[in-house]
């Protein structure tokens, strides 16, 4: 095993992960407003995580080859639905008292949105984020079949050839990358829930 092996599993995580919050999150608002609409999006992305993601990566092999691009995009595909819902499920969470408030203050749709709404759903979002990131570290391990890379190389070789080594070297870094993003985001997670109380109060 390689450090390379490690960056290239970074890479496949931190990118899929800032692409799914960048189309996830808006998806996730979209619901919220059009909620007719937002049910079957929501039904769409829940459909999309029942298909085995390396179904997902064969599937789109065939339109973009073997590379990090088709892990990347199945990735993405696979980990919208924690971050939608989320999403969506954090917006409906806030208070109708302070969305009346809101409109009483004159603000309008989206000022309400990004200055009361948002805020207050974002520790569920925020949730929503840990849960895709520490899915995507093990997602990212199937990468290796579609030339991907990262730490997926190194299990699957260890497996080959009856490597225990190569298997418990690859199996204890993740692992440790899993623990590490879960505990990262935990603690941001409890300082946004502090943070959440106090704007309720």
């Amino acid at each position: 095993m390689t450090l390379g092996m490690v960056f290239e599993h970074l890479y496949l995580v931190i990118v899929s992960c800032v692409l799914v919050v960048v189309i996830g999150v808006p998806m996730g608002i979209f619901t919220y407003f059009h909620p007719r609409w937002g049910k079957v999006l929501l039904t769409a992305v829940d459909l999309i995580q029942t298909i085995p993601v390396l179904a997902i990566m064969g599937l789109l092999m065939a339109a973009f080859g073997a590379n990090s691009v088709t892990t990347i995009i199945a990735m993405v595909l696979y980990l919208l639905l924690p971050i939608v819902r989320n999403t969506n499920t954090g917006l409906n969470s806030v208070s109708p008292v302070l969305k009346e408030t809101a409109d009483a203050m004159g603000m309008n749709r989206f000022q309400r949105l990004f200055e009361v709404e948002f805020p207050l759903a974002f520790p569920f979002i925020l949730t929503g984020i840990r849960i895709a990131v520490v899915t995507a570290v093990g997602v990212a391990v199937f990468g290796t079949f579609v030339g991907g890379g990262g730490l997926g190389s190194i299990l699957y070789r260890g497996i080959r050839i009856q490597n225990f080594e190569l298997i418990m070297k690859g199996t204890v870094t993740l692992m440790l990358m899993s623990v590490f993003f879960d505990y990262l985001l935990g603690f941001i997670e409890k300082r946004q829930g502090g943070s959440y109380e106090k704007m309720e109060e």
